[in-house]
């Protein structure tokens, strides 16, 4: 039921009421006494309904107001009318809860809903099974304090949640957990972990295989590549197609050779992640690595200039850095036509460092664009198989990347050329070697 009260109407009812006992007094000749009367019966009765509505506040535990009549009954009846809307609205967010809950229990990862300052309000079973995080017990507690592990400090130092952070369980040295850290709602943090040991260790026996068949295959190739030699050397005079054929064993064993080759370094680039890093000159490797491939570039004659405008250093592997800007000034030569241009470039760009190639090939087209780094996949088999290509040398650029904290952006327009450029973020640049 709605109820509207204006003042004027409570004014227009007590002078009524007023009035009414002074006509009474008039009456007997007692008009002040009268209203002095209807004053005080007034005042106690809305202080008897008052104080039956503090006891009801503060003292009962009944859900219905006490029973009134008049103003007091509308406003015991709209006090009533508001504790129903808020218990109702209150089971409507238990039920909520209580569904974000069984959401989160059912869920394979470990999660854990945490505070703007990264202290913890709530998880799951998961969480203290992985991670050792108990709750309610451990409520208010800020989760470096549990989690211990020196890689989770400096993850959440460096507040940048876009990869995840990988770390042993706090209670179980042989699982590996994969911790992601995302905003929840304003001013909230989910923290979800998962256990990723059965794929660490599938991974672990794709490189050591990887590896392993790798190093193996060097052997008999090289005895081929020796008898074929050998062969090709000798005095006796071979049949055309027998040539043609010593010819095509020895261009398919150096093509075995570099793609083993490739595989070992993709191994070893993966494996090799915490090696112990310098300060690697840029400009000078920058400068061998042009010097190398121009005189080893005689066939295509492409027209290769260097720009380079800072002498910055890079922390990181001089081996790995090497081998990345050699992949991608290798692509660069392989896929431009026969006397294009490249363009080789060091140079500081909104305090980040960045090494580009640029060339006028035909380009890529852009829905390959965003799968160059994956593992053997190439554009072209045909063409990379003319060209020697093992579609390995962007996925070496992506691992050796990942390790020195770089980012390799690709521009390239269909039947314009392209450019491959890796930003080095500021943190791991040095103006001089220590």
């Amino acid at each position: 039921m709605h109820f509207r009260l204006s003042f004027i109407n409570i004014i227009y009812r007590l002078l009524g009421l007023l009035v009414a006992s002074a006509f009474v007094g008039w009456l007997f000749d007692y008009v002040l006494v009268t209203m002095l009367a209807t004053s005080i019966f007034l005042l106690v009765w809305h202080y008897h309904y008052l104080f039956k509505l503090i006891n009801w506040i503060w003292q009962s535990k009944a859900l219905s107001p006490p029973q009134a009549k008049g103003l007091w009954g509308y406003l015991y009846d709209g006090l009533y009318r508001q504790v129903k809307l808020q218990r109702n609205k209150q089971k409507q967010l238990n039920e909520r809860i209580r569904r974000f809950r069984d959401g989160a229990e059912a869920l394979p990862d470990a999660a854990l809903m945490l505070s703007e300052e990264l202290t913890i309000e709530w998880g799951n079973k998961k969480a203290q099974r992985l991670l050792g995080v108990r709750w309610p017990d451990d409520f208010g507690l800020r989760i470096d304090n549990l989690i211990r592990a020196p890689e989770f400090t400096d993850y959440l130092a460096l507040e940048n949640f876009e990869s995840p952070c990988l770390l042993l369980s706090p209670i179980h040295s042989d699982v590996q957990l994969e911790i992601r850290l995302m905003a929840y709602g304003s001013d909230h943090v989910l923290l979800l972990a998962r256990d990723i040991s059965n794929l660490q260790r599938l991974e672990d026996m794709r490189r050591d295989f990887v590896a392993n068949v790798s190093h193996e295959l060097k052997t008999p190739l090289t005895v081929v590549r020796g008898y074929v030699e050998m062969i090709q050397a000798s005095q006796e005079v071979f049949d055309p197609h027998w040539q043609k054929a010593f010819k095509t064993i020895e261009g398919q064993v150096s093509r075995m050779d570099r793609l083993v080759e490739q595989l070992l370094n993709l191994a070893k680039v993966e494996n090799n992640s915490d090696d112990e890093k310098q300060c690697v000159n840029m400009a000078q490797l920058i400068r061998t690595l042009v010097d190398e491939v121009t005189w080893l570039n005689q066939e295509k004659q492409h027209e290769i200039s260097l720009d380079i405008s800072t002498d910055v250093y890079v922390l990181g592997s001089e081996t790995e850095l090497k081998s990345a800007c050699a992949n991608l000034l290798s692509n660069a030569i392989a896929y431009t036509p026969p006397k294009g241009c490249i363009v080789v470039s060091w140079q500081l760009m909104d305090n980040k460092a960045v090494f580009s190639v640029k060339d006028n090939g035909d380009g890529i087209k852009p829905e390959h664009v965003n799968r160059l780094t994956e593992r053997f996949y190439r554009i072209d088999r045909s063409r990379s198989r003319d060209t020697g290509g093992s579609g390995l040398g962007l996925a070496i650029v992506k691992h050796v990347l990942h390790h020195h904290q770089a980012e390799l952006v690709i521009n390239s327009h269909w039947g314009q050329g392209s450019e491959f450029s890796i930003y080095f973020d500021p943190s791991s640049l040095s103006d001089t070697a220590h």
